[in-house]
């Protein structure tokens, strides 16, 4: 999503506007900028906190604290490796190593040529078909590293939707 600066200033501030007589507000003004951007941009701190008559560390710190929120545009392709206890023990230790290592990238990174982004998520509910991942919102369960390969490799040709 390519905006110009001031349409992301325009964008943050209609977004302040809605949410800042809320009790408690940031988070869901983070959540908002985020999902109107794909990201958090650095520029777009400033307003915030001004807007919400609070420090720019207060709002940078809770960005940095909360793993779902991103500070750089995400791959075209996100890839979001269940991370919860019901994965782990059926494999996805392996998986992810597998994911990082194909990707060549660790979680909460994009690849250089900005196809895919690797994010961790903690228990996506599809225990049962562990180990499970989302890529591009989609679930996919009992997932194996092969299996991996192809869902990315189907996602590079096109056929996995993404942004």
């Amino acid at each position: 999503m390519q905006t110009s600066a001031l349409d992301q200033e325009h964008d943050v501030r209609r977004i302040l506007a809605q949410y800042k007589d809320r009790p408690g507000p940031l988070l869901e003004v983070l959540h908002a900028v985020q999902g109107a951007f794909g990201f958090i941009p650095p520029q777009a701190i400033g307003p915030i906190a001004e807007g919400l008559n609070l420090s720019r560390a207060e709002v940078h710190g809770v960005i940095t604290f909360y793993h779902y929120f991103r500070s750089t545009p995400p791959g075209r392709h996100v890839l979001k490796l269940c991370r919860a206890e019901s994965c782990q023990a059926m494999g996805a230790d392996a998986l992810a190593a597998h994911a990082e290592a194909r990707l060549g990238v660790s979680f909460h990174e994009s690849t250089p040529e900005g196809h895919f982004s690797l994010e961790p998520v903690y228990c996506l509910g599809l225990c049962a078909c562990s180990p499970a991942l989302l890529l591009d919102g989609e679930p996919h369960g009992r997932v194996t590293p092969q299996r991996l390969d192809a869902l990315l490799e189907e996602a590079e040709a096109g056929a996995g939707g993404g942004r």
